[in-house]
C-alpha cells in the first residue's frame, strides 16, 4: 500500500450499525436473570425525609429489592470526581427535583414502576434556591452542608469556589468608550437520542458494569472505591454511547445500580427515561457582566468579565467547567489588560456537568456580543474590530500560556468571505459574525496497543468513548496508512476495561491527538520491529531500511509489510504488537493545572431574517469554518462541524428549563422543551475547515468539533441585533422574546 488514507472519507468505521439499527447500546442488552429498576422521586427540589416506608412495594408480586440510604453501608458512601459531596442516593434531605430516595428492583419493569408508586415517603419541604440572585443572597439556605468543606472561606456560602484570572491593570486602564452590560444563558440538557442506561452484576468476586460512560477507566476507579474493590475486581464495559456531548463523562446512578445488585446478588438494570435524563444533566446556565474598554481606533484597552455559574445540587465537574471555560473568556484577542472572576454558585437544581464548549459558550455569548457593542459605539465595522485586535501565530495572548497556534485571521476572513460580509441586505435581515475559542485538554494519559497479525491485518486497542465523532474511523485510518493494511482488515477494540488499555478520558476534543498520537506510536514501534526484521531477512543495515505507508524501503528494493512480515515470523507464526503511551502531565503551578496542548478555534457567521409580526427567527446562512490543522478524515470533521452548529442554534433560540415555585422541572421530555428539528435548519449551511498541519496530533491535526458550537449565540444574537435594531441579551432568543423587543423598542 502506497496511496495515502489520511485526508480521505472512507465509510465510517461502525456506521453501518449505527444507521441500520443494528448496533448494540446499553439499553438493548439483555442479561439472564436481570431485575428492572425504578427510582423513587418527591414531587418538589428540596424536602427533608422524615420517613419512607416500602412494605406496600415490597407486597407485589415480583418485587425483590428496596433499597433506601437506611439500606447502605454508614455514612453513605459518596463520590464525584471534583468533590466527593454526592452521596449515592439522597441522605436525610433531597436536594433537587428528580434527586432519588429510594431505588426499586423487580423481576419486570411493570412491576418496579408499580412498586416504585407504592414507595411511601413523608417528607417535608423545605426552603430551597433556584436562581443566581436566590442561592446569592446572604440570607439563603445553604445547599452544601460547610462540613464536606472544612477549611474552605466560601463554606458559609452557596458560592462553591471563585476562579479569578487576569493580567495587566484593568482599574488603571483607560480607554476611549467603555460599554458595560450583563447578559444571560439559559439551563438546558445534552439530549442525546441514547438514554442513560446502566447494569451491574455480581462477577464472581467483583462487579460487571455496563454504562453509556464516556469514561470508563474514571468510572472503574468510582465503582473500586464505592464497594472497596480493587480495580482488578470491577470490570466495566462501555458499549459505543449513542451520543453524550459530555452529560455521559463522569458517573451518575452506576454506584447505586452496582449496590442494588450486589444486595439482589442478581444483574440489576436502570435506563432511564427522556425526563429522568433531563433530572440526571444539564449545562450550567449563566449571568455574564462585561466591562469593555476600547479606543477610537477600535484598539481593546481592557476586558473586565464576572460570570456566575449557576452549577446546581452536587459539584460533579461544574467547577472546573467554570474554571476552564471562563479562563480564554477575554476572547483570541490581544488584550493588554484582563480581569476575569468566575463563582461556581450551588442551588437546589439538577446537577450540571460537562456539555459541549465546557463552560466557554457562556462567556462567548457574552463577550463578543459586547466587542458588537463596542464596534457600534465606536462606528467601526464588527469584523474589522474583531481582525484589528486577533491573536496572530506565536502571540502569547494570555501572556502566561500557550501562544496562539494558527493564523486564526485565516478563519475569519473566510467565513466573512461565505457570508458576503459587506454585501446589501433586504429589509429585515442582518448579519453578525463571531469568534470561539477553547483551551484543549491541559493534562491526559492515554495507552494504545496495536496487533499486526500473521496475515497483515491489525487490531487496535484504544479505551476511547466513540459516542458518534468518529474515534474509530480515524484509528483505524492511522493503523492502515502506518502498517500498509487495507480499512477494512482494522479492527478498533473499544469499551472494556480488562481488555483495553488505560484511557484518562473522552473529552476536550482530546481523542484524535492524544490517543490518535498513541496509536501512532504503537504503529510507529510496529515499523521498527519490522526494520529488525527486514535487516535480518536481507542481511543489510538497519540504518538503511524504512517504512513508510505500508511499504518496506530496503537499498535496492522495496516490499510489502506482508513480504517482510511472513517470512521475518517463520513456520511458528505470531505477530508484532507495539504499544502507545502519550501523557501530558499536570502542571500545579498553571491555573488551569497545565498549559492547553492546542486552542479550538472557530468563526461562524450568520445572516438571519426575522418576522417583525411574530418575532420568529429564521437562519437563512449559517457559516462555520474551523481551524483544524489538518483534516484527517474530512467528512467526519465536516459533519462534527455541523453537528455542533445545529447543537448551538437549540440553546441560542428555543432551549432553556422551565422551574415552577417549588423547584419542579415544568418541561420534562420533548413535548414541552424544543430542539432544533429539520423545521428549524439554516436554509444554508456551510461548514469549511482551515488546514495549515501545525497542529501536535498525527500528521499536523487538531482537536475539533466543539468550536463550531462556542460563538454560534454571538452570531446569531448580532445578526437579529442588525435586523431590528434592538439588542436583547438574554438568551433563549425565543419568538415571544424578540417580538416584545420589537414592541418596546416601538413604544418607547
Amino acid at each position: 500500500m502506497s496511496a495515502t488514507i489520511i485526508g480521505t472519507s472512507p465509510n465510517r468505521v461502525g456506521g453501518i450499525g449505527r444507521v441500520t439499527g443494528s448496533q448494540q447500546y446499553v439499553a438493548d442488552l439483555r442479561l439472564a436473570d436481570v431485575l428492572e429498576a425504578r427510582l423513587v422521586t418527591l414531587d418538589c427540589a428540596r424536602a427533608r425525609i422524615i420517613s419512607i416506608d416500602a412494605s406496600a412495594a415490597l407486597a407485589l408480586p415480583g418485587v425483590r429489592l428496596v433499597m433506601t440510604a437506611a439500606d447502605l453501608p454508614q455514612p453513605v458512601p459518596r463520590f464525584g470526581p471534583q468533590l466527593e459531596d454526592r452521596p449515592v442516593i439522597a441522605v436525610g434531605e433531597t436536594k433537587y427535583h428528580g434527586d432519588p430516595v429510594a431505588i426499586v428492583a423487580a423481576e419486570t419493569k411493570d412491576a418496579a414502576d408499580a412498586a416504585a408508586a407504592l414507595v411511601r415517603v413523608e417528607y417535608e419541604e423545605l426552603p430551597a434556591v433556584f436562581t443566581l440572585a436566590a442561592a446569592l443572597d446572604p440570607a439563603a439556605p445553604l445547599v452544601q452542608d460547610p462540613a464536606l468543606r472544612p477549611g474552605d472561606r466560601l463554606a458559609s456560602t452557596n458560592v462553591l469556589r471563585e476562579h479569578p484570572i487576569g493580567w495587566g491593570d484593568v482599574d488603571a486602564a483607560v480607554a476611549d468608550v467603555v460599554v458595560e452590560h450583563t447578559y444571560t444563558f439559559p439551563m438546558v440538557t445534552h439530549f442525546a437520542i441514547e438514554p442513560h442506561a446502566y447494569i451491574a452484576a455480581p462477577d464472581g468476586d467483583g462487579i460487571a458494569v455496563w454504562s453509556t460512560i464516556q469514561h470508563p477507566n474514571w468510572l472503574q476507579k468510582v465503582i473500586a472505591k464505592v464497594l472497596g474493590m480493587p480495580l482488578a475486581k470491577v470490570r466495566v464495559f462501555a458499549p459505543d454511547p449513542g451520543g453524550g456531548f459530555g452529560g455521559k463523562q463522569h458517573a451518575k446512578y452506576e454506584p447505586l445500580v452496582a449496590l442494588a445488585a450486589i444486595r439482589a446478588g442478581r444483574p440489576v438494570r436502570l435506563v432511564l427515561s427522556l425526563e429522568e435524563t433531563f433530572q440526571a444533566v444539564r449545562r450550567a446556565s449563566c449571568e455574564v457582566r462585561v466591562r469593555t474598554g476600547v479606543n477610537r481606533d477600535g484598539a481593546l484597552v481592557f476586558e473586565d468579565i464576572a460570570a456566575d455559574y449557576l452549577i446546581g445540587a452536587y459539584a460533579d465537574i461544574a467547577d472546573r467547567v467554570v474554571g476552564k471555560g471562563s479562563y480564554p473568556a477575554a476572547g483570541p484577542y490581544t488584550v493588554p489588560n484582563v480581569r476575569i472572576l468566575a463563582r461556581s454558585v450551588l442551588s437546589h437544581t439538577v446537577p450540571s456537568t460537562a456539555f459541549r464548549g465546557f463552560g466557554n459558550p457562556q462567556v462567548n455569548w457574552a463577550v463578543e456580543s459586547n466587542l458588537d457593542e463596542a464596534a457600534l459605539a465606536i462606528g467601526m465595522d464588527r469584523l474589522e474590530i474583531r481582525l484589528r485586535n486577533i491573536a496572530h501565530r506565536g502571540d502569547a495572548f494570555i501572556p502566561f500560556d500557550t501562544p496562539a497556534d494558527g493564523e486564526w485571521s485565516q478563519t475569519v476572513t473566510r467565513a466573512a468571505e461565505l457570508i458576503g460580509w459587506g454585501s446589501p441586505l433586504p429589509p429585515g435581515r442582518g448579519r453578525g459574525i463571531a469568534l470561539g475559542i477553547k483551551s484543549g485538554p491541559t493534562t491526559g494519559l492515554s495507552y494504545s496497543t496495536v496487533r499486526l497479525l500473521g496475515d497483515g491485518s491489525v487490531i487496535v486497542f484504544a479505551g476511547t468513548s466513540d459516542m458518534g465523532q468518529g474515534a474509530r474511523t480515524v484509528f483505524a485510518q492511522i493503523a492502515a496508512q502506518e502498517l500498509g493494511a487495507p480499512l477494512d482488515w482494522v479492527t478498533v477494540v473499544m469499551g472494556d476495561t480488562a481488555i483495553v488499555p488505560y484511557d484518562q478520558q473522552t473529552s476536550a476534543s482530546r481523542s484524535t491527538v492524544l490517543m490518535g498520537n498513541s496509536v501512532l506510536m504503537a504503529c510507529r514501534s510496529i515499523q521498527a520491529q519490522l526494520r529488525t526484521m527486514a535487516a535480518r531477512l536481507h542481511a543489510v543495515d538497519e540504518a538503511l531500511v524504512g517504512v513508510d505507508r505500508g511499504v518496506v524501503h530496503l537499498p535496492d528494493r522495496d516490499l510489502s509489510v506482508i513480504d517482510v512480515l511472513k517470512p521475518g515470523l517463520g513456520r511458528l507464526g505470531g505477530e508484532l504488537t507495539g504499544n502507545g503511551e502519550v501523557r501530558k502531565d499536570a502542571d500545579p503551578s498553571h491555573p488551569l493545572s497545565g498549559a492547553p496542548a492546542f486552542f479550538e478555534f472557530n468563526c461562524t457567521a450568520i445572516e438571519a431574517e426575522v418576522d417583525r409580526e411574530t418575532g420568529d427567527v429564521t437562519i437563512v446562512r449559517h457559516v462555520t469554518v474551523s481551524d483544524v490543522g489538518r483534516a484527517l478524515n474530512p467528512l467526519q470533521v465536516r459533519t462534527q462541524d455541523e453537528g455542533a452548529a445545529i447543537q448551538g442554534l437549540g440553546h441560542t433560540l428555543m432551549e432553556h428549563y422551565i422551574f415552577d415555585e417549588v423547584g419542579r422541572i415544568r418541561n420534562l421530555g420533548a413535548i414541552d422543551y424544543r430542539i432544533p428539528t429539520s423545521m428549524d435548519l439554516p436554509l444554508d449551511l456551510v461548514s469549511e475547515t482551515i488546514e495549515n498541519a501545525d497542529g501536535p496530533g498525527p500528521y499536523g491535526s487538531k482537536g475539533m468539533s466543539e468550536g463550531a458550537l462556542l460563538c454560534v449565540a454571538a452570531a446569531v444574537g448580532a445578526a437579529v441585533r442588525e435586523a431590528i435594531r434592538v439588542p436583547i441579551r438574554d438568551l433563549p432568543l425565543t419568538p415571544e422574546r424578540v417580538w416584545r423587543a420589537l414592541q418596546e423598542r416601538e413604544t418607547a
